[in-house]
């Protein structure tokens, strides 16, 4: 596989700083294939190294291994957590808790009140379908956090959009919109791996953050799809998130690292990298502690 542009980036929070820039040869788990904790054979590495993506934590020393000369660095350990879409989106529900059930409920009633009493959610599956997804979404998506922030909104490449189409033309795309007044507000995007569907995209406007809007087009695309009864999976994919462990049924412990070339910017750029996830983790710790000690002050003041 040819190597990609990688972003090792410096972050805080939900906030890029600075990153580098490195051509990398993907090295990535399906959900499928960490669950079988089996990996693709016959990966070269070219340019700066390989970017190993979603692979579980078990297998992570025997994965460097096989790429021996190479510096093992900016790693992210992370539950990766998914849905098995296994029974009846009633049986999925009935996995919730009573109160986050009546919570879920709550948010979706409030959204259809604020739009007269329904819910305007529609789904795109076919080419002209996502070519139209993706001429409304993509206005959106520039006024998201994940946009602005993250630099993960939707992709709006012509070859992006080319692979988009191509998947929908074989039925391996499922998009949806949640409308306001008309007006797209949340769009879901999930390419289909198998009999697999994954979180690729998600966002809102975030003027309307008070009315749940991601949540409530995540419930309801989650419905339409089981519906389809054709999925095994929903996978969240790489990295932590509220929402993720919210809709998620199963969890697997996975990480996600580079492999780079031995070379004295390479070491530079990865030492830098290492120090600066410290100097993170202290603060957090730092900050947790002062909480903790402020709670038991207000204990023994009580």
């Amino acid at each position: 596989m040819a190597a990609e542009p990688v972003q090792i980036a410096f972050t805080l929070g939900a906030r890029r700083l600075f990153s580098a820039r490195r051509m990398l040869t993907p090295l990535a788990f399906s959900l499928e294939d960490a669950l079988a904790g089996r990996t693709r054979a016959g990966v070269s590495p070219t340019a700066d190294g390989v970017r190993v993506l979603s692979a579980p934590v078990t297998m992570a020393d025997t994965i460097a291994a096989r790429f021996p000369g190479h510096v093992v660095g900016a790693r992210e350990d992370f539950r990766r957590h998914y849905i098995a879409m296994d029974g009846s989106f009633d049986d999925y529900l009935a996995r919730f808790s009573g109160k986050t059930r009546s919570t879920l409920r709550r948010k979706t009633r409030k959204f259809a009140q604020a739009d007269g009493g329904m819910l305007d959610v529609r789904s795109y599956s076919t080419p002209k379908e996502v070519s139209r997804f993706l001429d409304l979404a993509l206005p959106l998506s520039e006024k998201t956090y994940q946009a602005r922030l993250l630099d993960a909104g939707l992709p709006d490449s012509e070859q992006e959009r080319a692979t988009m189409l191509a998947d929908a033309a074989a039925d391996r795309m499922r998009c949806f919109l949640l409308f306001l007044h008309g007006e797209p507000v949340a769009y879901l995007s999930l390419p289909v791996r198998g009999d697999t569907l994954v979180y690729a995209h998600l966002g809102y406007d975030p003027a309307h953050a008070a009315l749940s809007a991601g949540t409530v087009l995540q419930m309801e695309a989650l419905r339409m799809l089981f519906e389809e009864e054709r999925f095994r999976f929903f996978d969240f994919t790489e990295g932590e998130g509220a929402h993720k462990a919210l809709f998620g049924t199963h969890a697997i412990a996975c990480c996600s690292f580079v492999l780079l070339r031995p070379t004295l910017a390479n070491r530079m750029l990865l030492g830098a990298r290492a120090g600066f996830d410290a100097g993170v983790a202290w603060g957090k710790a730092l900050v947790q502690g002062n909480r903790s000690l402020a709670s038991a002050r207000r204990l023994l003041k009580a």
